[in-house]
């Protein structure tokens, strides 16, 4: 390549970098491009998102009203407002609202109450914001083709402070778990941000965005975006091109397209993500998600079938024939964000042995939990028992399941972690499916990574770039296959290898991907990176 064009691609880059941190401040800066003013037009609102239960809607409407004619510059000052017309609300009706139900009207009622720049210009600051945001990070990542062999180079990893836990990486991860807390616990404080999603959940839902909307929009734009980055950097291995091709489709059309299309179709109780299984989806057995499915007639049903068949047939039966990397590495979605959004990082999980102990007891007992509380749960819906099961209502089970390992472990945690702990730490101390499908692939499935030791130079690229904490090295030096239950067949450690020590295997097939067609791809057989 010339040097003009060498020059011209990396002003590219640089722009789309640039790009990138404007859009990234007018998206910080929204947060404070509003006000709010309870009016008449705030109850329409209200009604028609039909967030507000018939029971405390007039008694809450009343208490609202008394804030009418106020204008409010600060969302803090406006929700703090709204906390005590809630309180007088639960005085009148005589009973508390609940805490998820007083998030919820918070966010609505700031959603429906905002106005002034940012709520007269959605679209515009749309675009300022998550567009420029789009737009410069492909920009910034696309120049690999030009700039950049393909693959992992250990030219300057471990001086990024970014990716070495240094204060760069310690300041992401506080960013990350800031947003993960804001989202799950006060979302009427981002109702900004919240309201950036409109434009497409209008396109898609025809209904204002709702904080999973919003989250759902940001993941997806994360896999895509970070995706083309992964594409870009292992541009060589088809392996590593279908499998972060097959990530992307499953977020965008299972977990973001289609549950936007139920609810356009007026069928907001199917709208869930047809490949999440449990009990990574702890809440399919829920009473309200049994209701909703057999209440929406034969489509209703269908999904509870594949559901069900989901979690106890094909994720078992798939993992004995391919491992669990069928699942974490080219269908999951939280596989999907580590995999693109947490590549950066993934040299950062811990390889020492008292991590592998952590993590099988942890990982394990997630299992454990998952499975006492679906137990229980599933008792009370069918037997109408809701006094106490093993010292606690089955409400309240669901309410700890879903606090601690819902939101704090599998969001705050697993996400927020990529910059101090690697990007699968949900995936190996907390997946309570990632331990379901580890148990058969260590025990039953075909699917191991064969080693020569003899071949081995023992340069630790493989381990060190391990995203499950694996020392493949010990492995490779020992010519012993990896069965690790943590393993998930990203082939990343077969890329790094520079002498070709390491083999993803199915079966008896021994072919090298290079001679594997996508048919063969398709069948399962053999990969190699």
């Amino acid at each position: 390549m010339s040097q003009t064009s060498s020059s011209t691609l990396a002003h590219i880059r640089t722009a789309g970098l640039v790009l990138f941190l404007i859009g990234f401040a007018v998206f910080i800066v929204a947060l404070t491009l509003a006000h709010y003013e309870i009016s008449d037009a705030t109850f329409t609102a209200l009604d028609e998102r039909g967030t507000v239960q018939d029971g405390h809607r007039d008694a809450l409407y009343n208490e609202l009203r008394g804030l009418s004619g106020e204008r409010f510059d600060s969302v803090l000052a406006f929700l703090a407002q709204v906390d005590g017309a809630l309180d007088r609300t639960e005085a009148t009706i005589g009973y508390g609202i609940g805490d998820y139900y007083r998030g919820e009207y918070k966010t609505a009622i700031a959603h429906a109450a905002a106005q002034g720049l940012l709520p007269s210009n959605v679209t515009l600051f749309f675009w300022l914001s998550l567009g420029l945001m789009i737009i410069g990070g492909l920009a910034a990542f696309l120049p690999r083709l030009g700039l950049e062999s393909p693959g992992i180079k250990n030219d300057g990893t471990f001086f990024s402070g970014i990716q070495t836990k240094g204060f760069a990486g310690m300041a992401l991860g506080g960013v990350l778990i800031g947003f993960y807390v804001l989202l799950y616990f006060y979302p009427a404080y981002i109702t900004n941000w919240i309201r950036l999603a409109d434009p497409v959940s209008e396109l898609l839902r025809n209904q204002p965005a709702d904080r999973w909307f919003f989250y759902g929009l940001l993941y997806t734009i994360a896999v895509l975006v970070m995706g083309v980055r992964m594409a870009m950097q292992y541009r060589h291995s088809r392996y590593q091109l279908v499998r972060t091709g097959s990530v992307m489709f499953f977020q965008l059309g299972f977990a973001f397209l289609i549950p936007a299309i139920m609810v356009l179709l007026n069928k907001p109780n199917l709208a869930y993500d047809l490949k999440n299984a449990w009990p990574l989806d702890y809440s399919l057995f829920y009473d309200y998600r049994i209701e909703g499915y057999t209440g929406s007639g034969v489509l209703g049903w269908l999904m509870l079938v594949w559901g069900v068949a989901l979690a106890f047939l094909v994720v078992p039966l798939f993992a004995f024939f391919f491992g669990k990397r069928w699942y974490c590495s080219w269908v999951c979605g939280c596989g999907g964000l580590a995999e693109t959004l947490g590549d950066p990082f993934r040299h950062l999980s811990d390889k020492r042995v008292k991590a592998w102990h952590a993590e099988r007891w942890i990982v394990h007992g997630v299992l454990v939990f998952a499975v006492v509380m679906t137990g229980i749960v599933l008792y009370s819906f069918f037997t109408g028992e809701q006094g106490a099961v093993l010292g606690a209502e089955p409400w309240k089970w669901r309410q700890w399941y879903g606090f601690g390992i819902g939101s704090i472990f599998a969001g705050v945690v697993g996400t927020g972690f990529y910059p101090l702990m690697g990007n699968r730490v949900w995936c190996r101390f907390g997946c309570p499916l990632a331990a379901i499908l580890g148990l058969v692939q260590r025990f039953k499935s075909r699917f191991r990574i064969t080693t020569n030791g003899g071949q081995c130079i023992s340069c630790g690229n493989c381990s060190t770039y391990c995203e499950m904490g694996i020392d493949v090295r010990w492995y490779a030096q020992r010519g012993q296959d990896v069965v690790r239950a943590s393993c998930v067949g990203c082939g990343i450690c077969s890329q790094v290898c520079p002498r070709g020590v390491l083999r993803l295997e199915q079966g008896d097939a021994t072919r090298r991907m290079d001679e594997v067609s996508f048919v063969d791809l398709a069948k399962g057989k053999v990969e190699i990176g």
